[in-house]
């Protein structure tokens, strides 16, 4: 008793499927059109008289709203919907474009979790762990390459760190005492960021996606990769003040000269 149409609706067209009891609904977008076939099990078809029951998408509710000052159709209770729709409101647009970047950036995250199905200790333990297995294999490789390595460890540091600095704890100590939790053999120890312990992260569900973290570290070796490639540095000298001047007077005594 629904119709969902991407073109227009005559008029009285839109009377007789309303006396009919029928809800339509008239522009409704192509990508919209797409995710309710999604979410319903609908076909999309263009033709009338290619419609049979099996084209037929099922909800148990399809009703109008209104959002604001703006009317909207939800279409709810999709039995194994592959596709839903998330609203997102705010009170300004910059409020809702933060808003959507982060919706997209956990959706994304999580599509990634369910694709690789690989898994890491979040809360910096990931880090904490990678920085002491190089601290180690950098006294095995020794020389000039041991201070690279050494630098590596150090800049995976920083994950912890900033997580510290902003749950308002010492990041110092906050990295000591990860430091510590690891050598003992703890490696999926993290900050617990809202009550400033070290604790298990596998534990309390604090994870990440494999890919996640290793797309970070390959993006921050590749960037400074080409930094340390670069192998000129112009530099604009600074422009030396015009010599010369007014005329000197003229030195020694009067007496002196000869004409």
């Amino acid at each position: 008793n629904v119709v969902l149409c991407q073109k227009g609706i005559d008029d009285m067209a839109q009377h007789f499927l309303a006396k009919a009891g029928i809800y339509a609904v008239r522009r409704v977008k192509k990508s919209d059109m797409e995710k309710l076939a999604k979410a319903t099990g609908g076909t999309i078809v263009s033709n009338l008289d290619d419609l049979t029951d099996e084209d037929l998408g099922k909800a148990e509710l399809v009703e109008e709203r209104k959002i604001g000052g703006d009317k909207m159709t939800f279409v709810t209770g999709c039995r194994g919907a592959k596709a839903v729709t998330i609203l997102v409101r705010g009170g300004s647009e910059h409020v809702i474009d933060e808003i959507e970047r982060s919706v997209v950036d956990a959706i994304s995250v999580v599509a990634v979790a369910l694709e690789d199905s690989k898994m890491t200790a979040g809360g910096g333990a990931t880090a904490i762990e990678l920085a002491k297995e190089l601290k180690k294999y950098a006294v095995e490789v020794g020389g000039r390459e041991e201070m690279a390595v050494v630098a590596f460890a150090e800049a995976l540091e920083v994950i912890p760190k900033t997580l510290a600095e902003n749950a308002g704890l010492d990041p110092i100590n906050t990295l000591i005492e990860l430091r510590k939790a690891h050598s003992e053999g703890k490696k999926h120890h993290g900050l617990n960021v809202y009550t400033g312990e070290i604790e298990d992260m596998v534990k309390l569900h604090v994870i990440e996606p494999l890919r996640v973290g290793v797309q970070a570290i390959q993006s921050a070796t590749e960037t400074t990769n080409m930094i340390l490639r670069i192998d000129d540095i112009i530099a604009a000298k600074q422009t030396e003040p015009p010599k010369g001047g007014g005329g000197g007077g003229m030195g020694g005594e009067m007496g002196g000269m000869e004409y």
